[in-house]
C-alpha cells in the first residue's frame, strides 16, 4: 500500500471514529433518558465489546515498543556512523528533542494552571469508563530511590508481564545499543528479526483499528449512558490544550530556525508553507518528504546532498512533536484523575517519551496514538481506560503534530547545512 493510500485510509478512519464517538455519546444519553432494550445485560455486553477492543490494542504495546526501539536505535547508530554530516544531524535531533520535552512539560502544566479541567466534567467522563477506580502505583511515589530502582529491571520478562514499561524501555535501549556492537553477520539478522516483529505488530494494530468505530462506539455509549452529554465539554477542552501546546512548539521552532539557521522570518515562513499545506491534507510526514526536499534546496539554500541525507533521516527518526503531544495527553489524563505529578513521575514520563519518539512509525496518528502514549502513561502510573475516547478526537491534534514535524525537519536541514549554504542562499535570492 502506498503512503498516499495509507494516509487516505486513516483520514477516512479518523472521521468514522469521530462519528462513532458522537453517535455513542448521543445513544448513551438517549438510553439514559428512555432506557435501553435488555437493560443491564445489554449494557454489560456493550461495555464488554469496548473492553475487548481496548485489550486487543493493549496486547501489542510491549512487543511493538521493544521492537521499534531496537530497530530505531540501530538505524540512528548506522546513520551516525556514515559520516560527520550524519553525526551532526543526530546531535541536532537529540538537542531539539530534549528541549522540546522540557518545553512540553512546562507548557502542559502551565496551561492546566491557567485553564484547569472542569471538576464536574471530569467526574462525568470518568464515571463512564470501566477502569475509573483503577490507578496504578505511581513510579515517583517512592522518591528518587524507587525511580532509580525502576530503571533497570532485575527480570525484563517479568517487567514486561507486569507492565513495568519504564524498565522495559531502558532494557530495550541497552539491548539496541548492544546490537550495534555485534559483527555484521550477527547484527543484521537480529535487526531484521525485530523489524519483522515491529511490522507484524503494526499489521495487528491496523486490524484492530479497522474495528475502531465499533470499539469507540461501545466505549462512548457506556460513557453517555452514565453521564449523558456532559463529557463532551471535557473532550473539547482536551483538544484545545493539546493543540495549544503544539502551536507553542511550532512558534518556538520558527525562533530556533531564525536564530541558528540565520534566516529571516519571511523567508523561512514562505519556504515551509507548501510543506505545511501537504501536512494538513495528509497528516503524514513521509508524504511531505518530496516537497520538503524541494523547498529545502530551492528556498532555504540547502545543498542536495544535505537535503538528501537530513530530511529522510528526520522523517524516519525525528518527530519533535511526539514528546510534546504525548506528554500533553498523559499530563491531561493525570489531571483528569487527580493524580499528583511528582518530579519522579515527570522524569519517568520524559525518559519514556524521548525513547518512544525514536521508535514510533511515521504514519497518521490513529496508527501510532495508542502505541506511543500507552507506554508513557504506564511509566507515569496512569490508567489507560480513557485513551480510546481521546484517540477518537486525535484527528484534530494530529494535524498540528504533522505541521510541527515538517516545520522542524526543514529547520534542522537548514541548521545542519550551516555556513556552507550561505553563499548559495544569497545567490539564489
Amino acid at each position: 500500500m502506498t503512503q498516499s493510500r495509507t494516509a487516505a485510509l486513516f483520514s477516512s478512519l479518523s472521521l468514522r471514529v469521530l462519528l462513532a464517538l458522537a453517535l455513542g455519546l448521543a445513544a448513551g444519553a438517549a438510553a439514559q433518558t428512555y432506557g435501553i432494550p435488555g437493560g443491564t445485560g445489554t449494557v454489560a455486553l456493550i461495555e464488554g465489546l469496548g473492553q475487548l477492543w481496548l485489550n486487543a490494542l493493549r496486547m501489542t504495546i510491549i512487543p511493538l515498543v521493544f521492537a521499534l526501539l531496537v530497530t530505531g536505535i540501530a538505524s540512528i547508530a548506522d546513520a551516525a556512523a556514515t559520516g560527520r554530516l550524519a553525526l551532526k544531524t543526530v546531535v541536532v535531533f537529540a538537542l531539539l528533542l530534549v528541549g522540546a520535552t522540557a518545553y512540553g512539560i512546562a507548557a502542559s502544566e502551565g496551561l492546566h494552571a491557567l485553564w484547569p479541567i472542569d471538576p464536574e466534567g471530569a467526574r462525568l467522563l470518568l464515571a463512564g469508563t470501566s477502569g475509573d477506580q483503577v490507578v496504578r502505583e505511581n513510579v515517583g511515589g517512592g522518591g528518587l530511590g524507587a525511580f532509580l530502582t525502576a530503571l533497570v529491571p532485575p527480570n525484563p520478562v517479568a517487567a514486561a508481564a507486569e507492565g513495568a514499561i519504564l524498565g522495559v524501555v531502558v532494557f530495550a535501549i541497552i539491548f539496541g545499543f548492544a546490537t550495534t556492537r555485534l559483527p555484521d553477520r550477527l547484527r543484521q539478522p537480529l535487526t531484521v528479526f525485530f523489524e519483522a516483529v515491529a511490522e507484524t505488530m503494526i499489521v495487528i494494530v491496523h486490524w484492530v483499528l479497522r474495528a475502531a468505530p465499533i470499539g469507540v462506539f461501545a466505549l462512548s455509549l457506556g460513557v453517555g449512558l452514565h453521564t449523558g452529554l456532559g463529557a463532551a465539554g471535557v473532550l473539547g477542552h482536551y483538544i484545545a490544550l493539546v493543540c495549544l501546546s503544539l502551536i507553542g512548539l511550532i512558534l518556538l521552532t520558527y525562533v530556533v530556525a531564525l536564530a541558528f539557521g540565520r534566516l529571516s522570518l519571511g523567508r523561512f515562513a514562505a519556504a515551509v508553507a507548501p510543506a505545511q499545506v501537504v501536512a494538513i491534507s495528509t497528516q503524514s510526514s513521509l508524504a511531505c518528504l518530496p516537497v520538503m526536499v524541494e523547498r529545502a534546496i530551492d528556498r532555504l539554500g540547502v545543498s542536495p546532498a544535505t537535503a538528501g541525507l537530513v530530511l529522510p533521516l528526520a522523517v524516519a527518526v525525528f518527530r519533535i512533536t511526539s514528546t510534546v503531544a504525548n506528554l500533553a495527553v498523559c499530563i491531561y489524563v493525570a489531571h483528569l484523575y487527580g493524580i499528583p505529578l511528582t518530579p519522579g513521575v515527570l522524569i519517568a514520563g520524559a525518559v519514556t517519551a524521548l525513547a518512544i519518539s525514536v521508535g514510533t512509525v511515521g504514519l497518521p496518528g490513529q496508527v501510532s496514538f495508542f502505541a506511543s502514549i500507552a507506554p508513557i502513561a504506564l511509566a507515569m502510573g496512569l490508567p489507560l481506560e480513557v485513551l480510546p475516547l481521546l484517540l477518537a478526537v486525535e484527528v484534530v491534534p494530529d494535524i498540528f503534530r504533522t505541521i510541527g514535524n515538517v516545520t522542524a525537519d526543514l529547520a534542522v536541514a537548514r541548521i545542519v547545512e550551516g555556513r556552507d549554504a550561505d553563499g548559495e542562499a544569497e545567490a539564489a535570492h
